[in-house]
């Protein structure tokens, strides 16, 4: 070996050393952190995670190492809670701590911080009161939402007809009905189930919410500074949405074009009225960047996560026919079958209220939360954990909590039912998350799931020629979501 080619294998062990020193140390400055597995420099706790199921990873080292322990991604230390008590203290009892948002790796190449999902500080107090009022007060005398998902709930009945009981996947059909209310608020129109754009556009979401939670997706989430430059399906992520970001500018330059500030159509009339507003604020978060993220991620978490549940729901109903049953029964007992559902129903039908809120808690379509942050240095359970450090509530530990739920591992409507059949809540139903960083969108959630359920059960019994094992209707506790097992059935007319 020349002096030139040992000069180099010497600078290169010499930067190996220095960077491994670097992590290593970067991993034990901070303190009194709570307990968790030690890290190895460069790939942190890697090792801890079984290959594609980092849930499930989560929660056995919970058993291990308590309900509040650190993991290292890489080098960086996240927090992870588990149980509920865990996350009351956090969330709600120690709430403006907890109420920064944690990196997302899969989609902060894009989103960079803006948007009212996925922002922080003085930009997401400001959006998010924006949000909550705008869907709250939406229409100014027009249309109600629930007028709006009673429409399309109709709409998706009508398709459904057309199959005839022939059996079909309706993931399609679930992803249009849900998506098509999101675009009646958003965007002020409906699409047609056979619109060629809009099936390519659904299609987009469906596929990032994969890739997310693929065993790529998880890989990024926790090292992204490696990830990112190893070529892999992930990176299809980043492509999926500037081409969402492409359909959402293109509309939003229509709304531009045929604005009316005296009669707002839609979530981004209103937001372009309040932009022109604050045009000679320089505090205000109402940009062009902000409107263009925040749609594009209320109208992602606001499809995938009720279509998949939706999904989740019409699943276990195949395994379990006696529960169909009895939906049916008190449907037909209470609104029969010469009127449309209305919300006020719920209200009088617990049995199938219950069902709902089960589906929710069992399939648990977002488990991992999506991650906060301390926006100052926090001393949560006697532990330090500095400013801007991710933590990670795991709604799965709570949903499936057995202090909480007698049997959290089964499918029981019977744990929001009373002795006497009456409705029963839970404090530790926490589907959309609690505290500050609730789930801006949990009202429009549960009245969709409601009226789709019920409309869908008015009209059709569902079978199925496939046979479903407890193991089919289990949710898969991977990654970021939770998406059930692909099957057919048939919609039956009553």
């Amino acid at each position: 070996m020349d002096i030139t080619g040992l000069g180099t294998v010497v600078l290169a062990v010499v930067i190996s050393c220095m960077l491994i020193y670097s992590t290593w140390s970067t991993m034990y400055r901070k303190r009194n952190l709570p307990p968790g597995p030690t890290p190895l420099p460069v790939i942190g706790n890697l090792l801890q995670i079984k290959r594609g199921r980092l849930v499930k990873s989560l929660m056995d080292l919970s058993e291990k190492y308590g309900s509040v322990y650190t993991l290292y991604f890489g080098s960086r230390p996240v927090i992870i809670l588990c149980g509920y008590q865990t996350l009351k203290e956090a969330l709600i009892d120690q709430g403006d701590e907890f109420s920064g948002r944690g990196r997302l790796p899969t989609m902060d190449r894009i989103i960079q911080g803006y948007g009212v999902i996925l922002s922080s500080g003085e930009r997401w107090k400001q959006l998010r009161r924006f949000t909550l009022m705008t869907l709250r007060n939406f229409g100014m005398g027009k249309r109600s939402i629930e007028e709006r998902i009673q429409e399309e709930a109709q709409c998706l009945v009508e398709v459904l007809k057309t199959y005839k009981q022939s059996p079909v996947n309706p993931t399609n059909n679930f992803v249009q009905a849900v998506s098509n209310v999101i675009c009646s608020v958003v965007f002020g129109n409906r699409y047609e189930y056979d619109d060629v754009k809009f099936l390519k556009l659904l299609n987009m979401f469906n596929e990032t919410f994969i890739l997310m939670s693929s065993t790529w997706g998880q890989l990024q989430d926790m090292m992204p500074s490696i990830i990112n430059h190893v070529p892999g399906p992930h990176h299809k992520i980043d492509k999926l949405l500037t081409n969402l970001l492409e359909f959402i500018s293109e509309t939003v330059k229509v709304n531009q074009d045929t604005l009316d500030p005296s009669s707002p159509r839609d979530y981004i009339d209103c937001f372009l009225i309040k932009m022109q507003q604050d045009k000679q604020n320089a505090t205000s978060e109402f940009t062009m960047k902000n409107l263009l993220m925040s749609v594009l991620t209320v109208f992602f978490a606001g499809t995938e996560t009720v279509s998949s549940t939706l999904r989740h729901g019409f699943l276990i109903l195949l395994k379990y026919p006696e529960i169909q049953a009895k939906l049916h029964e008190e449907i037909d007992r209470v609104i029969g079958q010469n009127r449309a559902p209305n919300i006020e129903d719920r209200g009088k039908m617990p049995y199938t209220d219950a069902v709902i809120h089960e589906i929710q808690r069992f399939s648990d379509v977002i488990p991992l939360n999506v991650p906060h942050s301390v926006v100052k240095d926090t001393n949560f359970r006697g532990y330090t954990i500095p400013k801007g450090t991710d933590v990670y509530p795991l709604l799965c530990s709570v949903l499936w909590d057995p202090s909480q739920f007698a049997t959290p591992n089964k499918f029981n409507p019977g744990h929001f039912l009373d002795d006497n059949g009456c409705f029963k809540k839970s404090d530790a139903f926490l589907p959309f998350s609690t505290g500050k960083r609730v789930c801006a969108g949990e009202g429009l959630a549960r009245m969709e799931l409601f009226l789709f359920l019920t409309n869908i059960l008015q009209n059709f019994k569902v079978s199925s020629e496939m046979h479903f094992t407890e193991s089919d209707i289990m949710p898969k506790m991977t990654g970021f979501a939770n998406v059930p097992i692909t099957y057919q059935l048939s919609f039956v007319p009553r």
